[in-house]
């Protein structure tokens, strides 16, 4: 599956209160959904949504249009994330409870793909310190709670801020385990934003990045891209993210972002009224994404697919998963006291209490939008 998305969190972290998420209003969802459809996506990622609300309208709106979602489990709210400098004073049975209440929920729905353990937690010297060991143990708790709980299986894994000090070896320390598979992520999603203006798959460095992933054995996708150092942006790299460079180590990747705000990444602007702005970067997205050809799956990612077995075999005649055990140590972040014990055992045997997810029968007044949609030009 190849995630050709957009991030989605209209008003960034003050869009979500104890009233209202990015899901929690059938005519907001009906009006950007139509505009999803415009621009040609399959895929949106959302950073943080309220469990105690109402989103079954949203997501069958989501589903009826093929959209997947990619969810975030923590928020901005209190006791709704982890500390990145203190983890253990936020890595508690209240935290817990809210992120299973995401889980529980959006289990439900058919069209939720992954989700997303933390975003960008470890970014500088202190959060390596202190941090690694506590985003695997959300991975593993959020793994245990599916395998206890859900209806199915759904990946989990983890956002990464492109840091050269810590991307590789935290995606290395997050792939590996040792007893406990569920302490290795499903998936591991880059926010890299090193494509500025006029450049190529050389120039922009994703030669590197795909070298660096090419052994990798989670899938890897771009959860932000889009420079915006250079206005109005040209989407140049939507060509090689989706061309022979890349396919085979990258599963595609989520734009920054849909809503214009204060930090100037919009793709549409939500006047005042309800109403929206397309944007020039909308306009050049959607240029690209229709200018894309069909994948080459055939010859292109199944001799890849072909080699990848071989490696895999290879790797089983030495040890028990094709993951790699973990390490004693990994370069600039720490590790060293290990994976916390759960603190979420009885949540996991016993389940949270939260209203289930499921899909409802749309009228035609919630498959249509009410707002009007202007061009760049007015």
């Amino acid at each position: 599956f190849y995630i050709r998305g957009v991030d989605y969190q209209p008003g960034g972290s003050s869009g979500i209160s104890a009233n209202r998420d990015p899901l929690s209003d059938p005519d907001i969802c009906a009006r950007d959904i139509s505009l999803f459809q415009e621009l040609g996506i399959n895929t949106i990622r959302i950073y943080s949504v309220n469990p105690d609300l109402n989103h079954d309208v949203c997501m069958s709106l989501l589903a009826s249009a093929g959209i997947y979602l990619v969810l975030d489990v923590n928020s901005p709210l209190p006791n709704k994330h982890l500390n990145r400098y203190e983890p253990w004073t936020s890595y508690n049975i209240d935290y817990l409870g809210n992120v299973f209440k995401v889980v529980e929920q959006f289990s439900y729905y058919n069209n939720t793909l992954g989700f997303f353990a933390g975003n960008e937690i470890v970014n500088d010297v202190t959060s390596a310190k202190n941090s690694p060991i506590y985003v695997k143990a959300v991975v593993r708790d959020i793994k245990m709670y599916i395998e206890y709980n859900s209806p199915r299986p759904i990946p989990v894994g983890y956002s990464a801020a492109d840091d050269l000090m810590y991307r590789m070896p935290f995606s290395e320390y997050l792939e590996c385990y040792n007893e406990n598979p569920a302490e290795s992520v499903d998936f591991y999603g880059v926010n890299s934003y090193q494509w500025c203006g006029e450049q190529t798959f050389y120039t922009s460095g994703y030669n590197i990045l795909a070298d660096d992933y090419s052994d990798y054995t989670r899938p890897v996708f771009f959860s932000e891209y889009g420079c915006n150092e250079v206005l109005p942006r040209r989407f140049e790299e939507v060509k090689s993210l989706y061309s022979s460079d890349m396919i085979d180590v990258f599963s595609g990747g989520l734009v920054y972002e849909f809503t214009q705000e204060p930090n100037n990444y919009g793709l549409v602007e939500v006047l005042p009224s309800g109403d929206v702005r397309l944007l020039p970067d909308f306009i050049q997205l959607q240029k690209q994404f229709e200018s894309l050809q069909d994948l080459d799956i055939s010859s292109q990612v199944a001799s890849s697919m072909r080699k990848n077995v071989k490696d895999m075999q290879q790797r089983l005649k030495t040890q028990k998963s094709i993951q790699p055990t973990c390490q004693a140590a990994y370069r600039n972040i720490d590790t060293s006291k290990g994976v916390p014990q759960s603190l979420a055992e009885d949540l996991i045997e016993m389940g949270v209490e939260v209203t289930k997810g499921k899909y409802v029968p749309l009228t035609e007044d919630q498959l249509t939008s009410k707002f009007k949609v202007f061009e760049p030009n007015g």
